[in-house]
């Protein structure tokens, strides 16, 4: 059996014109890392088979499952720690994205190995959609979300209360700027700005009164204008540029998750009973 070395990265933009966040997918059988450090926190899940780690003068290990999370400057290695290798998915980020405005101080993790399999599970989850689809509005809608959940639940700085006051209107006032420009939505960041929020205190209004963060509710928003213009016999692939999917993919994704049939299966339908 061959070995594998399998490394692929993927690059996404926070919000339109906003930062970029690089993510990695690897799988190796024998690679080890040299010793190296990172200008940004790396924020790993392991989803097959067993890591090791040296890191601060010890060794450190990672099942699948495990979060891993190494601080910015220091110093760390990384191979298998059994023969069948190990798999994981990591991305990095600066260090704003983990307080975005919530912390009384900066995130320190006194243990790098952390066991929250529903974080961890979110986490795999949002990398694997983004790396395949780097969209700017769900990488800002997700990325951050899940990082400052990740400092507020395992880092040592204190959180502050997260409680936004007249979240109602401001998730008003969101959905009426995506919906108002659903071709090319704003960044959360700009949004945020415009309000006199930071971008967590945006997503946590947002999320607390509509229950989906801000780029689900604009894909939902897209599905409803698609139904209306799939209705006048235009084709999916026409529809996907029109309500602002990336492709006839994209729309049929979405599409499918909201209504539970592809759009040509709906736009069929409807014209058989109109006919």
């Amino acid at each position: 059996m061959g070995i594998r070395e399998q490394a692929s990265w993927a690059r996404a933009r926070l919000g339109r014109g906003g930062p970029p966040l690089d993510l990695l997918t690897a799988h190796f059988d024998q690679h080890t890392y040299a010793p190296h450090a990172h200008d940004e926190f790396t924020v790993g899940v392991t989803v097959g088979g067993a890591e090791v780690i040296a890191y601060r003068g010890g060794h450190i290990h990672s099942y699948p499952g495990s979060i891993v999370v190494l601080e910015p400057g220091e110093m760390h290695t990384g191979g298998p720690a059994a023969t069948d290798g190990y798999a994981y998915q990591a991305l990095y980020a600066e260090q704003a994205l983990l307080t975005d405005g919530t912390l009384g101080g900066l995130p320190h993790f006194r243990d790098p190995v952390l066991h929250d399999p529903e974080l961890a599970a979110a986490l795999r989850a949002a990398h694997t959609d983004i790396s395949a689809r780097p969209d700017p509005l769900e990488a800002e809608s997700r990325l951050p979300w899940l990082l400052t959940a990740l400092a507020r639940r395992h880092s040592t700085a204190r959180a502050s209360d997260d409680r936004v006051p007249g979240a109602d209107h401001i998730a008003r006032t969101v959905r009426d700027r995506l919906a108002d420009e659903m071709l090319d939505p704003p960044s959360l960041t700009d949004l945020a700005t415009d309000l006199g929020l930071s971008r967590y205190q945006l997503l946590r209004a947002f999320r607390t009164t509509t229950g989906v963060p801000p780029y689900a509710w604009l894909a939902q928003h897209r599905v409803s204008r698609a139904r209306r213009l799939l209705e006048t016999g235009l084709r999916p692939a026409e529809v996907a540029g029109l309500v602002g999917f990336a492709d006839q993919a994209h729309l049929t994704r979405w599409f499918r998750r909201v209504l539970g049939v592809t759009p040509a299966a709906y736009r069929n339908s409807v014209q058989d009973t109109t006919g």
